[in-house]
C-alpha cells in the first residue's frame, strides 16, 4: 500500500495543478486534491481533513491566523493607494523621471522599487497588494501587455532579495540560522557572485520578453480580461493615467504611506508583529492625507476586506492540502529517498531541496525539511554550513513556483489574470534567475570553499 500512496501524492500533485490551470478555484481543488492523498495512503478521512492534528482544516486555519491581518490590512492600504489616485500620481512621476520612450528602463525601474521593498522586509504579499495597483496605470500609458507584469514584479521581490543577497530578511533565508546556526549573510561572496548571474538572466529575459511581446503587436489589453477592460475603460470615456494632474495628490503626499510604512519596518524590524503595525499607520496616515480625494471610505474599506478574504482563502487553501500531504505515511518515504540521493554533495543537497519544493509547493516547506533531515549529515562530512544554507536556500527556489502557490494566487487575484496569462513568466523569473544562480554558484563553490 506504500507504493498506492507514492503514486497517490503525485496524482494529487497533477491533479491540483490541472485543476488550478483548467481555472476551478483553489478552495474547491485543494480539498480535491487532498482526498486523493488521504484515500490513496488509507488515511482517517475525518481526522484528516477536518480534525485538530495535521487536517486540512487545522492547516487552513493555522495559515489564517497567522496571516489574515496582513492580508485584510494589505488590501485595505492598496485600495488607500488606489482609489486616491496616488497610484496615478507616482505613475505620472516615474515616467517623467524615466521616460515614456523606453518600456524597458521603466520595468527595471519598477523591478528596482520591488527588491528595494523587499530587501528592506517588506513581504511578499504586501509588496504585491502595494505594487500591483501601481503598476496597471504605468503599463497602460506605455501600452505593455499586462501578462508581462510578472516579469519584473517577481524579478524584483522573488529572486535575488528572496534568497542571495547577503542580510535578506525573507522567510527563506531565515528558515537554516535557525537550524544550523548561520546568519542572514551566510556565503556572502558567493551569495552575490549568485545574484549577479541571476540578475544578468533576468534582465535579458525582461529585454527579450517585452520586444517580442512588442512585436507580436501585443498591447496592455492582450490578456484573458483584457477586453472587458478596454470596454470599460471606453465606457468611462478616459484612460486612468490622462487625469487631470491638478486633480492628483503630489508626489510626496503619494509616496507618504509606502515610504512611512518601510521606514518602520527597518526600523523597528525586531519589534513583535512589526509588519501588522506600520501597515496600520499606514493606513490611518492614508485615511487622512487622502481623504480629499476619496469621496466615500466606507466603500473602499468594503473593498479592501472582501479583497483580502478571497486571496487568504485561496492562499490558506493551497497551504492545507501541504500540510496533510507532507504528514502523509508516503510522504515520509518520498522524504528519505529523495534526502537519500548519492553523488555530489552539493548536487545531492540542490536536487532534494528542489524536488521537496516542487512537491510540497513551499520553497519555506522545503528548506525546513531539509534542514532539520540532512543538513546536518552533510554539515558533518565536511561542508561549510554556509555553502550548505545558501545552496540550499537558492535550490528551494528553483522549483516554488507552482500554480498552486500561494504567491502565484494571490497575485492573479490581485492582477485580475488567469493562470493562462503570465504563470509562464513567474517560471521562468522565479525558477530561471534561481536555476542560473545555482549552477555559478555551484561552479564558483570549488575555488572559494
Amino acid at each position: 500500500m506504500e507504493i498506492l500512496g507514492i503514486i497517490g501524492i503525485f496524482i494529487a500533485i497533477i491533479a491540483i495543478i490541472w485543476m488550478s490551470v483548467k481555472g476551478m478555484h483553489i478552495a474547491v481543488a485543494a480539498p480535491l486534491a487532498t482526498l486523493i492523498v488521504i484515500l490513496t495512503s488509507r488515511m482517517n478521512i475525518f481526522e484528516f481533513m477536518v480534525g485538530k492534528e495535521h487536517s486540512y482544516m487545522t492547516g487552513l486555519a493555522g495559515f489564517l491566523i497567522n496571516n489574515f491581518a496582513i492580508f485584510l490590512l494589505g488590501a485595505v492600504l492598496a485600495q488607500y493607494i488606489e482609489k486616491s489616485n496616488a497610484t496615478l500620481s507616482i505613475a505620472n512621476f516615474v515616467l517623467k523621471l524615466v521616460g515614456r520612450d523606453n518600456s524597458f528602463y521603466v520595468m527595471l525601474a519598477f523591478a528596482l522599487i520591488a527588491a528595494i521593498l523587499t530587501y528592506g522586509g517588506v513581504s511578499l504579499y504586501v509588496v504585491m497588494f502595494a505594487l500591483i495597483p501601481l503598476a496597471k496605470p504605468i503599463f497602460k500609458e506605455l501600452d505593455v501587455s499586462w501578462k508581462l507584469l510578472p516579469i519584473p514584479l517577481f524579478l524584483g521581490m522573488a529572486t535575488v532579495t528572496m534568497s542571495m543577497l547577503p542580510g535578506a530578511p525573507s522567510v527563506q533565508n531565515a528558515v537554516p540560522t535557525s537550524v544550523i546556526g548561520t546568519t542572514l549573510t551566510a556565503a556572502p561572496l558567493l551569495s552575490l557572485i549568485g545574484a549577479a548571474a541571476a540578475l544578468a538572466y533576468g534582465v535579458l529575459y525582461l529585454y527579450l520578453q517585452l520586444k517580442a511581446s512588442k512585436a507580436k503587436g501585443e498591447g496592455f489589453y492582450s490578456y484573458s480580461a483584457g477586453e472587458a477592460e478596454r470596454q470599460a475603460d471606453e465606457l468611462t470615456s478616459k484612460q486612468e493615467v490622462q487625469i487631470d494632474e491638478t486633480k492628483l495628490p503630489s508626489i510626496l503626499l503619494s509616496v507618504l504611506p509606502l515610504v512611512t510604512l518601510i521606514i518602520i519596518i527597518m526600523l523597528f524590524s525586531k519589534v513583535d508583529h512589526i509588519i501588522l503595525i506600520a501597515l496600520t499607520v499606514a493606513i490611518v496616515m492614508s485615511s487622512i492625507i487622502f481623504r480629499p480625494y476619496i469621496k466615500e471610505q466606507m466603500s473602499l474599506l468594503n473593498a479592501g476586506a472582501n479583497g483580502s478574504i478571497g486571496s487568504a482563502f485561496a492562499t490558506s487553501s493551497s497551504v492545507a492540502f501541504g500540510s496533510v500531504l507532507t504528514a502523509s505515511p508516503a510522504f515520509a518515504i518520498i522524504q528519505h529517498a529523495i534526502t537519500s540521493i548519492p553523488g555530489s554533495p552539493l548536487i545531492g543537497l540542490s536536487v532534494a531541496a528542489a524536488l521537496l519544493s516542487a512537491v510540497t509547493g513551499s520553497a519555506s516547506g522545503s528548506l525546513g525539511i531539509v534542514m532539520n533531515s540532512i543538513a546536518g549529515d552533510y554539515i558533518a562530512n565536511g561542508l561549510n554550513p554556509e555553502l550548505v544554507h545558501r545552496i540550499a536556500v537558492v535550490a528551494a527556489a528553483v522549483t516554488t513556483s507552482m500554480p498552486h502557490s500561494g504567491v502565484n494566487i494571490t497575485y492573479n487575484n490581485l492582477a485580475g489574470t488567469t493562470i493562462k496569462d503570465g504563470f509562464i513568466h513567474q517560471v521562468f523569473i522565479v525558477g530561471g534567475c534561481h536555476l542560473v544562480a545555482l549552477i555559478v554558484m555551484i561552479l564558483a563553490s570549488n575555488i572559494l570553499y
